[in-house]
């Protein structure tokens, strides 16, 4: 995938950095629209984030929605944001609610990227007005990665901890059939069906082809750059942009024998991945209680922002929030590698599942959205050491649901428990001891907790009162989908800690993706898209698949303006 190496002669109409969302979208409308197009990659893999994640696609009023009889209108999405953002990037989100529908439609009809509107996945605020119980949220077609050919390999894997049998990934409708394996004979078939695939595949290949959620909506970007003969050079670090009477012209790259330089006719387009591993952007961006803890891809070092803020770019400072956040658990994988895992949706909110603090009380209600729960860490934190929380649960639900890196059914605790990632004790005191947290807040606590699960109503957070809630909960329990009493021993913990999915602030870019100097105008010639453009929701997190929405969204509008330059 890599071009050979170039020298001073190199020219390109548009010349991208970085393989993510943001990226891949550009280059792959820009290549679309006739540009001659290249991809620098800092890492060895594409893909970025997006890669790792659950791929979905917040774009409101698509037209697959309405086709699907799921009723949007923009006043009423706008209604919704109004209610759920702040001021931070509210000229953007207008432009984003405008082109949003008009984009999805152009990479369903001209590439490899197809996105079809979940029918139930809600605003993650529900209840404020203008929010819809889905079809805003749009999620990749499942792709077969044998389209890919030999560039499968350069796909960046997802977590292994969202992979069974080493490699095999798992559709959301398809989790339901794996819970039920023992229990339904149509499950059993269902499983069976696909286990069967997944090994005949990996006779031949290195993981399971059956891509899904954000590896699908990555190798269908990855389909569509090979499709147009799109030249990828991994492991490429870009040292500078090059400039030329006030315009950006190209990029100096490092090579082997020395920096190169590459020319850009048409424009640069940052979409680096953002600062989620660069201790200095950290530390002058992000609360201190973070720490260095995040799930972002590996290269997402702050290398877009800092070459955008050499050449006169600046960062806004009026986000909500400068990340978006999730709890995660840290541990060891098998092959020494330092590994998180997000609390995203699988485990926190379930029945049978609290969280506490060190002093042994809950602080938030476990079924908000993953950004939710840790700003109420760090708000819990001011008051009472919350940094970190624990997880808790009974034997009944880490069966069911698993925790954490530990999958549901899973046979072998004993490797977790060695390793010290996960916590076991036959009563519950015995527990909170172990976690240096007071035996009789936490019986009390679970008691309290107990008392309201059995009533179906949280007294104290409000648990399972709204339909996110019941999305991210358990159907078949009840009185109410999120809450059981964790009662059966013996009972198991893991830590958890505030950890960035990815980063919200970015350069402050125009509706077309320009990057803005300090007086607010253009820059020539320079572009961002993805985590490197400060964030169209000015931090807030309002629903599903609001970076990858914006990614693609402006990543189509910046190779679009390239493409009408004269």
């Amino acid at each position: 995938m890599n071009i050979g190496e170039p020298d001073a002669t190199d020219a390109f109409d548009v010349i991208v950095l970085g393989a993510g969302a943001g990226g891949m979208a550009a280059a792959v409308v820009a290549a679309t629209e006739g540009l001659k197009t290249l991809v620098l990659e800092k890492t060895g893999f594409v893909g970025g984030t997006m890669a790792v994640s659950g791929g979905m696609v917040w774009a409101p009023n698509n037209t697959k929605m309405t086709a699907a009889g799921l009723p949007d209108t923009p006043e009423d999405a706008q209604t919704y944001l109004d209610a759920t953002t702040g001021e931070g990037g509210a000229a953007l989100r207008r432009i984003f609610l405008r082109e949003a529908p008009g984009a999805i439609d152009y990479f369903d009809r001209k590439t490899h990227v197809h996105l079809v509107p979940l029918p139930f996945y809600p605003d993650y605020y529900p209840d404020e007005p203008g929010a819809t119980l889905g079809g805003r949220v749009m999620e990749p077609v499942a792709f077969d990665a044998r389209e890919l050919g030999a560039a499968f390999k350069i796909l960046r894997p997802p977590l292994p901890e969202f992979t069974l049998l080493g490699g095999m990934m798992v559709a959301r409708p398809d989790i339901v059939h794996f819970r039920g394996v023992f229990r339904s004979l149509a499950s059993t078939l269902r499983v069976a069906r696909l286990v069967i695939s997944y090994a005949m595949q990996r006779v031949r290949l290195h993981r399971g082809a059956n891509l899904v959620l954000g590896n699908a909506l990555a190798g269908r970007l990855l389909k569509s750059l090979l499709a147009r003969d799109v030249p990828i050079r991994l492991n490429t670090t870009t040292r500078r942009l090059v400039e030329d009477g006030g315009r950006i012209t190209g990029v100096e790259i490092e090579t082997p024998s020395g920096p190169r330089v590459i020319t850009a006719r048409r424009g640069v387009v940052l979409a680096a991945g953002g600062f989620s591993h660069n201790a200095e952007l950290r530390a002058r961006l992000l609360p201190v209680e973070a720490g260095m803890h995040s799930a972002a891809a590996e290269g997402d070092s702050g290398d877009g922002l800092n070459l955008a803020l050499a050449v006169g770019g600046t960062i806004p400072d009026d986000n909500d929030s400068n990340a978006f956040w999730a709890p995660v658990s840290r541990f060891t994988r098998a092959d020494g590698a330092a590994g998180v895992y997000p609390h995203t949706v699988t485990d926190r909110g379930k029945p049978g599942m609290l969280a506490v603090n060190q002093q042994g009380r809950r602080f938030t209600n476990e079924s908000n959205s993953y950004h939710d729960f840790v700003q109420a860490m760090f708000r819990s934190h001011n008051q009472s050491p919350t940094i970190p929380a624990h997880l808790i649960c009974d034997r009944r639900s880490l069966w069911r649901y698993g925790l954490g890196a530990v999958k549901p059914m899973c046979l072998r605790l004993a490797p977790y428990l060695r390793s010290g990632y996960l916590i076991s004790a036959p009563t519950l005191a015995a527990l909170a001891q172990k976690l240096g947290v007071d035996p009789a807040a936490v019986g009390e606590t679970v008691a309290t907790y107990n008392a309201d699960a059995r009533r179906g109503e949280d007294t104290a957070f409000g648990r399972g009162s709204n339909a996110y809630h019941k999305y991210v909960g358990d159907p078949a329990n009840e009185p109410n989908p999120c809450m059981r009493p964790v009662e059966t021993p013996p009972f198991y913990a893991v830590t958890l800690y505030p950890a960035d999915l990815g980063t919200a602030a970015g350069v402050r870019t125009s509706g077309a993706g320009e990057v803005l100097n300090g007086d607010g105008a253009p820059i020539a010639g320079l572009y961002a898209c993805g985590a490197d453009m400060n964030s169209v929701m000015g931090g807030a997190y309002p629903g599903p698949g609001i970076t990858l929405g914006p990614a693609l969204v402006f990543g189509y509008l910046a190779a679009m303006h390239m493409a009408r330059d004269a």
